[in-house]
C-alpha cells in the first residue's frame, strides 16, 4: 500500500503558539448558527447576521494574535442563494457594508484580504469593492484573510478541471501531465495552503461543500456554540484542542516519532 500523495504541497511546519505547543497555520471556519442565535432571542435573522459580524472581528483579531498565517471564513455558499430573498438581500447589504467599513481596519493591521468564489454572481458594487479591498491590502505581510463568498467546493474542483481540459484541447497540456499538483494550481484557492484545522459552529457536523479539496487532511473541530457566541475564548479552545492531536498524514505513530527524533 502506497502512502497518500495529498496534500500536494507538503504539510507545513506548525508555528509556536502562546502555550509553546504547535499551532495551526491555516484555520478555516464554517460560521453557522446566526439565524438560530437570533430566534432563541426573539430577534430577526438579520440581527443574528449582524451579531455574527462582531464574532468575525473578534476571531480575526485572536487568530492574528495566535500566529495563524491564513484564516478562511465561509461567508456565503453557492447554495445560500436558495434562502428567502429578504435574507439574501440583507446578507448582501452586510457584505457590502463590511467591504466599505472593515477593509481599512484590516489594512491598518497589515492583514491581506482575498475573496474566493464566483464573483460574477454579485452586484457590480460588491464586485468593485472586492477589487478595491484586494488591491489595497495586496502587499500586506501579516495574516492572510480569505473570505469564501458565493463559493462551493464542487464549483472549485469543476472550474479547475475545466481549465485543465481547455489547456488539453488547445494542445498546451498533455493529459498525462495532469496530477494532484496541476489540479491544485488550477483551483480558485491556488495561493491558499492546505487547511490544518476546520472549525464549524452551532453543533452541526458536516462540511457543507466548503474547501473540499483543501480539507483533505484537516483536523475537524465542531463547537456547539452558535457563531455570534464564538469569540476569542472559544477560538482559543479550538486551537488548544488542535495542539493536543497527532496528525499522521497516512503514517503510523512509529513513523511520526522517528521523524521527530
Amino acid at each position: 500500500m502506497t502512502s497518500p500523495q495529498f496534500p500536494t504541497r507538503a504539510p507545513h511546519d506548525a508555528s509556536p503558539a502562546g502555550t509553546g505547543e504547535s499551532s495551526p497555520l491555516h484555520v478555516a471556519i464554517i460560521m453557522d448558527g446566526n439565524n438560530r442565535w437570533a430566534r432563541a432571542r426573539g430577534l430577526s435573522g438579520v440581527r443574528g447576521h449582524r451579531a455574527g459580524v462582531e464574532a468575525v472581528r473578534a476571531v480575526i483579531q485572536r487568530a492574528a494574535e495566535r500566529g495563524v498565517k491564513t484564516l478562511s471564513l465561509f461567508a456565503f455558499s453557492s447554495e445560500n442563494w436558495k434562502r428567502p430573498a429578504a435574507e439574501v438581500n440583507a446578507l448582501m447589504e452586510l457584505f457590502l457594508m463590511a467591504l466599505k467599513r472593515e477593509v481599512k481596519k484590516l489594512h491598518e493591521r497589515n492583514i491581506r484580504l482575498s475573496v474566493i468564489g464566483e464573483q460574477q454572481g454579485f452586484s457590480h458594487a460588491i464586485q468593485k469593492h472586492i477589487q478595491r479591498a484586494e488591491a489595497l491590502t495586496a502587499d500586506n505581510t501579516g495574516m492572510h484573510l480569505v473570505i469564501a463568498a458565493n463559493y462551493g467546493g464542487h464549483w472549485d474542483i469543476a472550474r479547475a478541471s475545466r481549465a485543465l481540459a481547455e489547456q488539453v484541447a488547445a494542445g498546451a497540456l498533455d493529459p498525462k501531465e495532469i496530477d494532484e499538483t496541476r489540479l491544485d494550481q488550477a483551483m480558485n484557492t491556488a495561493e491558499v495552503p492546505p487547511v490544518d484545522l476546520c472549525i464549524r459552529t452551532s453543533g452541526e457536523q458536516r462540511l457543507s461543500n466548503f474547501l473540499l479539496w483543501q480539507l483533505a487532511y484537516a483536523e475537524l473541530y465542531f463547537s456547539p456554540l452558535y457563531w455570534p457566541d464564538f469569540g476569542a475564548q472559544a477560538f482559543d479552545g479550538a486551537l488548544n484542542e488542535f495542539c493536543s492531536r497527532r496528525r499522521r498524514f497516512g503514517m503510523t505513530d512509529e513513523q511520526i516519532e522517528a521523524q521527530g527524533a
